[in-house]
């Protein structure tokens, strides 16, 4: 079997895939890329047990179908260096060895038989389906990804959870002192469903989804779900256990709103964050007359800092302590201007808000607050 296609349209879809791909696999083909030929399309595999990539190029040329495996890290570390020219394939099978040959010279490679290849869990016939633009998928799994846990004793944490209920489509993570919610309004279903959503499948889809509004489509089932967008596919297991009722913890009524320019607390926070305690890492808001004073401090190492700043502030004189590192991930990951900011009182969550929803969305950002030392 010989084969010819665009070098750079294989580099960017091996480097795509090697992400799937462990340092250390308990198969060993589990190391290998799958090439699949049919009717001049190349089709490429490449999985980890749990979650499998699959894309695919139009071929220049092929003089036949046929399917092979070949080792990831030699062949993407050669591809990686070419400039765009076409590379052709050419596949003994007899003697296991694919010659690559190119504009100035060529290299073999071995080949295993890729029916050895792990097959992918199919998802069923009776798997529920979400259709949702690529740019919204994307945009919202980027929110939300920071906030998820890695945590050994409550593995529903460590993934994004995507409810279907008859209001909205909710896409949430949260590790207990942080939490995202995204509501996304135009996607909704009477029957109500949820699925967990492991954080590497949710990496790689992110990487891999366009910003051209295409459709994404999911389907999925109690222990599987296929993704499937523009050029490609991913199937993965689905993290199983009942995901906490998020809502509950999201305070209804936070009277006292601070108004305040994003980028301005963001950049305070950064200069203010080194000077406090590396263990708790604690800055206090003190927030009176329209102005936010951020202080940090380490008595241990003699070390304090203050900033303040102006702010719209509809409010009771308050002062209440957050980490300064989650805050300022929470903060980062916002795209607005200004941010919302509303609060209670000093033991109870804070809520931050953009200023201006997107259309048809409802982003919400919860923060637990530190105990502070009055």
């Amino acid at each position: 079997m010989r084969f010819t296609l665009s070098s750079t349209a294989l580099s960017s879809k091996l480097v795509a895939l090697s992400r799937v791909i462990n340092s250390k696999n308990s198969l060993p083909i589990l190391a290998d890329f799958v090439f699949e030929v049919q009717n001049n399309v190349l089709f490429l595999t490449a999985s980890d047990s749990e979650n499998m990539m699959k894309t695919q190029i139009e071929l220049n040329e092929s003089d036949g179908d046929g399917r092979f495996a070949i080792g990831n890290h030699d062949l993407l570390e050669a591809v990686k260096g070419f400039s765009e020219q076409p590379i052709t394939f050419d596949i003994n099978t007899t003697e296991n060895m694919a010659k690559i040959i190119y504009q100035n010279g060529q290299f073999s490679l071995p080949i295993e038989n890729a029916d050895e290849f792990p097959q992918a869990q199919e998802v069923g016939e009776n798997a529920k389906v979400i259709t949702i633009p690529s740019n919204i998928l994307a945009d919202n799994i980027n929110r939300s990804i920071f906030a998820t846990a890695q945590d050994e004793l409550r593995p529903v944490m460590n993934g994004i959870y995507f409810d279907l209920t008859p209001e909205c489509l909710a896409i949430v993570a949260s590790d207990g002192h942080k939490l995202v919610r995204n509501k996304i309004f135009t996607i909704k279903s009477e029957a109500p469903a949820s699925f967990i959503l492991p954080k590497k499948p949710a990496s790689l889809l992110r990487n891999m989804l366009g910003k051209d509004g295409s459709d994404v489509t999911v389907k999925f089932n109690e222990r599987t779900a296929e993704i499937e967008y523009s050029d490609g596919k991913i199937i993965c297991r689905l993290i199983e256990g009942r995901y906490p009722n998020y809502n509950s913890v999201i305070p209804q009524s936070n009277p006292n709103q601070i108004t305040i320019d994003r980028n301005g607390l963001l950049s305070a926070l950064r200069r203010v964050q080194p000077f406090a305690n590396d263990s708790s890492n604690l800055i206090r808001f003190h927030i009176e007359n329209g102005i936010l004073q951020l202080d940090a401090e380490d008595y241990d190492f003699s070390k304090t800092a203050t900033e303040k700043m102006s702010c719209e502030y509809n409010g009771q004189t308050m002062s209440i302590g957050f980490k300064g590192s989650s805050f300022i991930e929470i903060l980062s990951n916002f795209d607005c201007p200004e941010v919302i900011i509303q609060l209670a009182d000093p033991s109870r969550a804070g809520l931050v808000l953009p200023s201006e929803q997107p259309e048809n969305q409802d982003i919400l950002m919860l923060m637990m607050p530190m105990l502070i030392n009055e």
